[in-house]
């Protein structure tokens, strides 16, 4: 009878390893996905902005309205880089967390 009771234990522990892997992978798959679409985002943005200053370039006649223009973007894309940076030093905290919360998931097994 005991011996019915430790497989029954080793299958229960076996289920509950198997559902946290498959609760890991859908962190990393969502992680992934995330770090990809933030990538993207940047790609697009700095697609947009070297559009927009050609532009400008192109089309804006006049010297004073065009370096105002320039300076402008100049700015955004200061800000932009900021928000890019900070986000992605975010984006680097949960990926960490989440691996260690792993390691010690699995040390703990």
């Amino acid at each position: 009878m005991e011996d019915k009771n430790d497989w029954s234990e080793i299958s229960e522990d076996i289920g509950d390893m198997a559902k946290k892997i498959k609760n890991n992978i859908v962190e990393d798959n969502l992680l992934n996905d995330l770090v990809g679409s933030f990538k993207d985002n940047i790609d697009e943005t700095s697609k947009i902005i070297k559009d927009l200053l050609s532009n400008i370039e192109s089309n804006v006649k006049d010297e004073e309205i065009k370096e105002e223009a320039k300076e402008l973007i100049n700015n955004i894309t200061e800000e932009l880089s900021l928000f890019f940076k900070q986000t992605n030093e975010k984006i680097s905290i949960t990926y960490d967390s989440l691996s260690d919360k792993n390691e010690s998931t699995f040390e703990e097994e």
